[in-house]
Order: C-alpha cells, then structure tokens, then sequence
C-alpha cells in the first residue's frame, strides 16, 4: 500500500463562492432577457445580519464570535437556508448560499425564499458546553429576523439536530412556549421529520439516477465516487450502493480512499463514524489525496464537501460523464465550461442537494399543522418531488438546447421574478 498522504479539499482562493454565484445568475438572466429592474433586485440579498458576541469559554475566559444571518429573497414565502459552524465562514460565502437557496427553493417549486446562516468557529475545537452557550448566544443575535412565519434556520456544515434543538429552545424561552416550526432538522422527539437527516444525500442518489436515465446508461454497476464523508456525502454513497452503483472512492477532509473493485461502503462509513476520520482506515483500499480523488477513473463524480472543488486547474483531469452536486458551488464556471466540453453532464447543487431542504419544507408543515407524518410518506413525496423536478429541468435543457444549470436557473428566476412582479413594488 502506498505511503498515506492527506489533504483537504482543494479550493480556489481567487474565484469566491458569491463571484460564482453572480456569474451562474448573469448568465440564465442573460438568456431569459431579465427585466433590468428585477435583475438589480435579484443581484444582491434583501436583508443581512452581522453579528459579533462573546462566548464564556470552559476555562472561564470569552472569545468573541462573528455570525450572519442573510436573506436573499422573500417574494415566494419564508426565508429558508442551513447555518454553518466553520472557520472559513465569510459574509461573501453566507450571501452565495443564501442566493443558492432561493433558487433551490424555486427549483424544486416549495413556497420559500432563500437565507444562510454562519459562524466564523471551528466546532471540533469546542466542548459540548462551549457549543451550546455559543449556539445558544448566536441564536439569541439572530432572534429578531428568524421565527416559523420569516426564516426557517436548518443544519449545514458543523452543524447537527442537537443545535437545531438549542437553537429551538432559545427561540421558545424567548417567546415563553415551544415554537418547534421555527427551525427545521431537529429531533424527531422535538418536532423532527422522520426521513430528514438522510434526505439530502437521499436527493443526491435520486438525481444521478435521473440523469443516468437521461445519459441513457445503466445504474447498476457504474463506479461512483463521492467526495465528502459528512452527512451529505455519507447518505449518497449508502443509497448509490443500494441502488447498485458501485463505490469505488469516498473521501473525508483528512484522506480519501480508492478500490476500483467497489469499497464495503458499510464498513468505511463504520469506521468514520467510530473514529471521525478515514486515515486510519485497514480495509481493502489504497489511500489517496482529496485531489486524487476527483481524477480517479469513474463514471459518476460526486462533489459533496465543499465550494470551488472543480476548478480550471484540475477540471480536464476529472474522468467522469456525469458530476452531480452534493455540495453547494463546487464546480466553477471555468470548469463546468471544461467538462462539458469534454462531454460531461454536470447536475447542479441547485437540484442534485436540493432533498435537504425538500424534507426541510415537509417538517415545517408537520410542525405548523402538529400533525406527523410515516417515514414512508415523507419518502414518497421526497421521491415524487426531486423525480418532477428532475424532469422538468431536463425538459427545459432539452428545450433551450442549454445546460442542466442553466435550465434550472431558468426556471427557478422565472418563477421568483414572477411572484415579484405579480406582488410589485412597495409602497
């Protein structure tokens, strides 16, 4: 076996998330000939929160924390978006996601605006306490823009079901009563859906099965590898293997692992979930670098860690025909431009990802109507929903002769210009 080499993921420090954001939106409004008025409106987030607290620390000192809250837009309903514990959070980065959710939202046609939520905080170098206090302060910061009627926080990046239930609670002791609509994610025994925590891999799977239909190619047996071992990337590599793909590569932040006869998914997910990380990992595989790992031969590529993954740099390396978006911005505009060229189709974040926030919008209606669903039903309209949508991005792909990305952002700022038109302008 090769000596072990670990990396994390490669990104590229000179093209922000918000640039790539703002070129995949310049180019779907170009094409549709977007109302200057609504472009300028749609250019920039309708509302930020900045915010800087302190945290007491468990050896009684206080750091201080800088947090955002973004909503982008409100036209169709409820701000919607994850919040992220990372250390690389920027108010550029929280501004790019939130615009992403508003056109996931659009995408998939669930009555929601997009938002983001962030913290500039490395959570695996905090305690359990220290995690608390800091979600519990963050939440107390952003308490005046969130709530179940205005914006709906959500797990992303560093964040789980346990700090959707702190953040509930701090918003419920303000209000004095339980208020369990007010985030999504949470526990079941909270007010969680059943089905949430797997959704969005769960999504992921749906739509490379779509778009192999698409490709007119055979599911079973394609070699897929995944980039990412969170939730995201954990959830598409189990439901890819259920659906008889064969995994031959996964990766976390700190190695990535390769067998071109198939990985015991069961077995490498195990072992990350005993020892949070895959460096150490015996089984029979050969250890590779995150960078390795997005060239290795493979039918379906899927990107689920973090932004600008694919760049000009490595993008004509990359052996795939079919990349599927687990992460948000992974792909530049430069590399997309690449692979397709090369004759790869690339499903985007705005679709492939967008299981997360449909099982998000189930939960909330639970919530609002205290009436739960089975898990079987909340998987049938999960599937019902990402196969329509999944249709009707490639119906107009195949219309518009134009990408799927494009084709999603077709219709996804079609219908959001279209509820700001019908609403207008206020006053």
């Amino acid at each position: 076996m090769p000596e072990r080499r670990t990396t994390t993921p490669q990104k590229a420090p000179h093209l922000s998330a918000l640039d790539v954001a703002l070129t995949q939106f310049d180019a779907a409004a170009d094409k549709l000939r977007l109302d200057d008025r609504w472009r300028a409106l749609l250019r920039v987030p309708q509302r930020e929160l900045r915010v800087q607290f302190p945290v007491v620390m468990d050896d009684g000192s206080v750091r201080m924390y800088t947090g955002y809250r973004i909503q982008h837009n409100l036209a169709r309903g409820p701000a919607k978006g994850g919040i992220r514990y990372h250390p690389d959070v920027t108010r550029d980065e929280v501004c790019a996601l939130a615009m992403w959710m508003t056109w996931k939202c659009a995408v998939v046609n669930i009555p929601y605006g997009g938002a983001k939520g962030g913290v500039a905080v490395d959570p695996k170098k905090l305690s359990t306490r220290e995690l608390e206090r800091l979600t519990r302060r963050y939440a107390s910061e952003i308490s005046i823009i969130i709530g179940p009627e205005q914006d709906i926080p959500a797990p992303d990046v560093g964040t789980d079901a346990q700090v959707m239930a702190w953040i509930m609670d701090t918003y419920s002791m303000q209000k004095g009563h339980a208020v369990p609509g007010v985030v999504t994610g949470k526990p079941p025994s909270l007010g969680g859906s059943l089905g949430r925590t797997q959704a969005t891999g769960q999504g992921v799977a749906i739509a490379t099965r779509e778009a192999m239909k698409r490709q007119k190619k055979p599911l079973t047996g394609a070699k897929v590898v995944v980039q990412g071992c969170g939730n995201v990337g954990s959830y598409a590599a189990r439901f890819l293997d259920a659906l008889g793909c064969k995994v031959v590569g996964v990766s976390d932040s700190t190695a990535g692992l390769f067998n071109p006869k198939g990985l015991d998914v069961g077995s490498v997910l195990q072992f990350k979930e005993a020892n949070n990380s895959l460096a150490d990992y015996r089984g029979s595989a050969e250890t590779v670098t995150n960078a390795e790992l997005l060239e290795l031969p493979c039918d379906v590529l899927v990107p689920a860690a973090m932004e600008n993954q694919l760049t000009a740099a490595n993008a004509r390396r990359v052996k795939a025909k079919l990349v599927v978006e687990g992460a948000n911005g992974p792909t530049t505009p430069e590399a997309e431009a690449i692979l397709e060229d090369g004759g790869a189709l690339v499903v985007p974040d705005v679709l492939a990802n967008a299981g997360g926030v449909l099982v998000s919008y189930f939960e909330w209606v639970q919530d609002l109507q205290f009436h739960f669903w089975t898990l079987d039903e909340v998987n049938r309209r999960l599937e019902e929903t990402m196969t329509r949508a999944c249709a009707e991005v490639s119906a107009r792909s195949e219309r518009d002769k134009t990408n799927f990305r494009t084709a999603a952002y077709l219709l996804a700022i079609e219908r959001v210009a279209e509820a700001i038109r019908l609403r207008g302008i206020y006053p």
